[in-house]
């Protein structure tokens, strides 16, 4: 393996295995809220305000918080997309990152066709770009949804982004999930 090579697999690796957090990385680590039961947080996101993909009808359905601007979860978003046809995920957008990411979120989250603006906002964070361009129009009723999960993902104990709340179709069990997943460890996870 040459060091380009070398270099770039351990980047991909990196971004596989970390999240996005809010904290930066030299502070001392606060402490997080007491975390959720999986049970619980799997019902409160299912209050939430997201968007769905994948099948309607799907006897699994995925919850993930995820920031416009972490580039773990535009990775998440692209391995997600082989499993949507047995699979139904909501997409909850928070700001955490940014001060632009509530206003990208919002702006995702009240799109005609928030999949597509969110395939477009994921492919230009991949690419190392800004993300979606906010309208000068942004409804605060929006805004205050992705205001309301921010909160809400700080109330489940979460500081960091993709948060990965779900039930396993096979064992009933629920459970979350800090940091991007490949597409085999998500069907792992969800048991499908």
């Amino acid at each position: 393996m040459t060091p380009l090579h070398r270099r770039t697999f351990l980047s991909a690796l990196a971004l596989i295995a970390t999240a996005c957090t809010d904290k930066p990385a030299a502070s001392a680590p606060a402490a997080p809220a007491a975390p959720a039961s999986p049970s619980s947080a799997y019902e409160r996101a299912a209050k939430a305000s997201g968007f769905t993909v994948g099948t309607v009808m799907a006897a699994n359905t995925v919850y993930v918080f995820f920031d416009p601007a972490c580039p773990h979860c535009a990775h998440l978003w692209e391995q997600s997309q082989p499993l949507l046809k047995r699979l139904k995920m909501v997409w909850l957008p928070v700001g955490i990152l940014r001060k632009t990411s509530a206003p990208q979120g919002a702006t995702i989250l009240s799109a005609a066709d928030p999949s597509q603006a969110m395939a477009q906002n994921e492919a230009s964070v991949l690419a190392r770009g800004p993300g979606i361009e906010v309208p000068a129009n942004l409804s605060p009723d929006v805004l205050a949804k992705v205001e309301a999960n921010t909160k809400l993902l700080n109330e489940l104990g979460a500081d960091s982004v993709p948060f990965i709340v779900f039930k396993n179709g096979k064992s009933g069990q629920y459970g979350s999930r800090t940091g991007s997943a490949s597409t085999e460890e998500l069907a792992s996870m969800v048991g499908i």
